[in-house]
């Protein structure tokens, strides 16, 4: 793998030569394609640190999760409120109401309509959260995005092979409906997004240009929008529409923020904005007024749109709290909280009416400059695992569980409409999708189906269906599917029929199973009617 062929460029403490094959070594003994043998297995688990205190964990061992989050500044943050009462969950005593529960409100009346809340079906679909995986598409070569549209009716899938394909999700098909042969390709296909109005995609990679094609109609649409970076090498790692459907904002290696307009057809802004690769970039809202942009340099910063200049590019604000670079953000969508996904494998949730002090930004710089390990190619080092904030740390809550290593992994809300965004859910190194508890910081599902890196993941906005899209080359539906729990009943009895006891025994177990089976039929039939 050439330095080039990545979707992050290398710190300088990885230059020398010795650290560079070292990496490469490991990057090949944990994927596999080399096996050191040893004359005692045994000796695998007893090695001992490093003299630098820097022991990487083997392959098998799974990120650890936080057992007792802090949720102190979440408690006395607004959001808390917010996502209780738009899941449903407004007081104590709504934590667990059941179904049958909810149905027997409904049809005695005390509903007010006599029909489910948005709040109501809310509660429901949190009680049914994917856990059934379903193989959709194996394609040859790594997969880096997956995403669903707007609308949920289209699913968009890029991979390393230089393809783009475009499927109908109408209905819960899968249907092929386009391929575009992405053009001036290095490495991969890194990004993709939606127009507003889902007739258009836009696709980068490692070149000037970003590339924008139509997604529906016999025509074919394929047109580059140069950027014009002056820099020999040249990436955008991360990609968005602006809602009004006239800009386009990119994050590139070169630690510059691009925005190109739609309607003179050129780049309009290019600004300075982090002193490292700049791996995300998000609008707040649907205003796009605010922007979000986050870097290899630990920090997340924000900006206002209106008065951004090439000439004094100064955000708003920034947030500072990680111990490594960010690789994906994502926006609430209400101008107000946002999350960061970073290499020092944790998800911190934002205010953006709390900004990181200069004492918090100078503390991330210095804990970035300390890394010494790639996460390209490197297992983590036991020392970014251990629990700490440092000073001027902002973030109103942060998620420990999963692991980022590889690539630019990618975390998100849970869609408004369904759960009231009440889970965050991110792809995993070890080729799971892991769902955190925005309000406690627990995992509360941990699905694994991938035999390489989860790099991205996506919530159908209307139904409990998530698609992860995976290194192994797979891209995988993970929908509800009820677990039929096996009861277990005592043997028929040997005895004689005419024996009373015998009789009664069968008699109970014959009860015991119409019960188990009413059960289920009542379970089903709930689940039919729920929205009815």
């Amino acid at each position: 793998m050439s330095v080039s062929e990545t979707d992050s460029r290398p710190s300088t403490s990885h230059q020398e030569e010795p650290q560079d094959v070292q990496a490469i070594l490991a990057y090949l003994i944990r994927s596999g394609q080399v096996r050191i043998l040893t004359n005692d297995e045994d000796d695998v688990d007893s090695k001992e640190e490093d003299s630098d205190g820097c022991e990487f964990y083997g392959p098998a061992r799974p990120p650890q999760e936080d057992p007792h989050p802090n949720t102190e500044e979440l408690d006395r943050s607004d959001i808390k409120e917010e996502v209780m009462r738009s899941s449903g969950r407004a007081t104590k005593r709504d934590m667990k109401p059941t179904v049958l529960h909810m149905l027997q409100n409904r049809e005695m009346g005390r509903n007010k309509k006599q029909q489910f809340t948005l709040e109501d079906q809310r509660v429901i679909n949190c009680q049914y959260l994917p856990n059934q995986m379903s193989v959709m598409a194996n394609y040859r070569h790594k997969t880096f995005c997956g995403t669903y549209s707007k609308s949920g009716n289209i699913f968009l899938s890029a991979s390393q092979d230089q393809n783009i394909r475009i499927y109908n999700t109408e209905d819960d098909n899968f249907d092929l409906i386009k391929r575009i042969r992405a053009r001036d390709v290095g490495w991969s296909v890194l990004d993709t997004a939606f127009s507003p109005d889902g007739n258009y995609l836009i696709y980068s990679s490692w070149s000037d240009a970003i590339h924008l094609c139509n997604i529906h109609g016999d025509y074919e649409t394929h047109i580059p929008l140069p950027l014009n970076p002056r820099t020999h090498s040249f990436a955008i790692f991360s990609l968005t529409f602006s809602s009004d459907n006239t800009e386009i904002l990119g994050g590139a290696n070169d630690g510059c923020l691009y925005v190109y307009d739609r309607e003179s057809n050129s780049r309009t802004l290019k600004i300075a904005a982090h002193d490292d690769d700049v791996n995300a970039v998000a609008f707040a809202d649907d205003s796009s007024h605010i922007l979000f942009s986050g870097g290899d340099d630990g920090l997340c910063r924000v900006w206002d749109r209106r008065t951004l200049k090439e000439s004094s590019p100064e955000p708003v604000g920034t947030f500072a709290g990680h111990l490594d670079g960010i690789t994906y953000i994502d926006s609430k969508g209400d101008a107000r909280f946002l999350i960061s996904n970073s290499k020092d494998q944790t998800i911190k949730l934002w205010d953006v009416r709390k900004f990181s002090p200069s004492v918090g930004v100078e503390a991330t710089k210095k804990a970035v400059a300390t890394q010494n390990w790639d996460y390209r190619w490197e297992q983590v080092p036991r020392s970014v695992t251990k629990k700490r904030r440092i000073e001027g740390d902002s973030s109103v809550m942060t998620y420990r569980g999963h692991s980022v290593l590889h690539t630019l992994i990618r975390c998100h809300f849970s869609p408004e409409y369904t759960t009231g965004q009440r889970y965050i859910y991110t792809g995993c190194a070890t080729g799971a999708l892991v769902i955190f508890d925005l309000l406690t910081g627990k995992v509360v599902s941990r699905l694994k189906g991938h035999n390489q890196c989860t790099r991205d993941v996506s919530w159908h906005p209307y139904k409990n269906i998530i698609m992860t899209s995976s290194w192994d080359g797979t891209v995988k539906k993970w929908d509800y599917q009820h677990q039929e729990e096996e009861e277990e009943y005592p043997e028929e009895s040997t005895e004689s029929d005419d024996s009373d006891d015998a009789t009664k025994r069968r008699k109970c177990q014959k009860g015991a199973k119409c019960t188990q089976a009413l059960k289920r039929q009542t379970r089903c039939t709930n689940r039919q009617g729920l929205f009815n």
